[in-house]
């Protein structure tokens, strides 16, 4: 069994019936066809896709206390450009407003959107469970738990409130794989998510208790798990994007291998990939992204559930198309939900946490129901 066969099995190469496979085989140039075909299959998702990205990136970029031209925004860019010494026409307090204010904070709410996206359809995929959300093995604890720490301890507004959170979160995956793992040589699907759920509680628990001693410091922390992008700057941007960079190309570069996973672990020993070791590459990456970008933007839910669904729902079951994709429609998500976060009640800003699960519990519940009539149960 080949890998294109699997792939065809699982949905992602429906281009040719299986039955002809032999014979495309022999006839010249079907093959090249086939493959511009599947090659055009994930192009035209991803650049509509990146299309709408760049539109709210624009949008969001424009709108505030101080409305800003498209134009504006491209001169100011092409000003601040290194080696390009293009001199911007724009007023220096909207240059400021666009390279200071909005255009990192537009930035890095792409960066998390995407990682989130990404590492929810990328647990989902390992799991093969299409409910898995990115903060499954105890990330949200463990980070919320860093950052609390930091807040009563007088360090809210440092630098180390976001280490503390990448930090936590680490530390509460790597708890949750030595409890799964226990007493067997790797750990399976299910212990994950049960060792996830236990971490979760007890961390969660502690995180309670601090909160109770510490009542005076309560906004500070609901402030921060809630999530916000009110403080963005450059300094957060170059801080996450190594460790997004990493995790987005490991995950990209496994996702005919997720493809595989879906199918089921004995069609991938067949082809001599190990499901368990590449599912311990696929969520150590989305997990190491996951938590860098939580540790910037506090706790933002439904990313992870709503964009690789939604792709699904449009673009198909193949992880070749829905993983690029969910990513790009992940940082849209949420530049979107960032600007309505900060405009909704101007110049008072909305959490955006809420916002995502405003969208995101009705979206939940809908995709919870459909598998409920398909399937009987969960």
């Amino acid at each position: 069994m080949t890998l294109d066969r699997v792939l065809h099995k699982s949905g992602a190469g429906r281009e040719a019936p299986a039955g002809n496979a032999a014979r495309s085989a022999q006839v010249p140039g079907v093959d090249a066809t086939a493959e511009t075909v599947r090659r055009s299959r994930v192009r035209l998702p991803v650049l509509v896709s990146a299309v709408i990205l760049v539109l709210s990136m624009v949008l969001s970029i424009a709108l505030g206390a101080v409305t800003i031209s498209p134009a504006d925004q491209i001169s100011t860019l092409l000003g601040h450009l290194p080696l390009i010494g293009f001199h911007s026409g724009v007023a220096p307090i909207e240059q400021a407003i666009i390279w200071d204010l909005r255009l990192p904070r537009v930035v890095l709410a792409t960066l998390v959107g995407a990682m989130l996206a990404g590492g929810g359809a990328a647990y989902q995929g390992v799991l093969r469970n299409s409910l898995a959300d990115p903060y499954l093995l105890g990330v949200a604890a463990g980070a919320g738990l860093g950052a609390t720490v930091v807040i009563v301890l007088g360090g809210a507004g440092t630098p180390i409130l976001p280490v503390a959170a990448f930090a936590g979160a680490v530390a509460a995956v790597a708890l949750t794989y030595t409890v799964a793992a226990a007493g067997t040589e790797r750990a399976g699907g299910y212990a994950l998510i049960l060792a996830g759920v236990a971490a979760a509680a007890m961390l969660t628990a502690i995180q309670t208790y601090l909160q109770q001693q510490h009542a005076d410091q309560m906004r500070q922390i609901y402030n921060w798990i809630l999530g916000s992008f009110a403080v963005a700057s450059w300094s957060d941007v170059w801080t996450v994007a190594p460790y997004i960079a990493i995790s987005v190309v490991v995950l990209l570069a496994h996702r005919r291998i997720l493809d595989v996973l879906r199918v089921g672990g004995d069609e991938a020993t067949t082809l001599g990939v190990d499901p368990r070791r590449a599912g311990l590459v696929i969520i150590g990456a989305a997990t190491l992204g996951t938590a860098a970008a939580v540790s910037v933007s506090g706790l933002i839910g439904f990313v992870g559930i709503v964009a690789p669904h939604a792709v699904r729902l449009v673009a198909g079951a193949s992880y070749r198309v829905v993983l690029p994709v969910s990513m790009i429609c992940g940082g849209a998500f949420l530049v979107l939900a960032d600007l309505v976060a900060r405009t909704v009640q101007a110049p008072a800003e909305v959490p955006i946490g809420v916002i995502t699960a405003f969208v995101g519990g009705p979206f939940f519940l809908l995709v919870l129901r459909s598998r409920r009539s398909r399937h009987g149960v969960l």
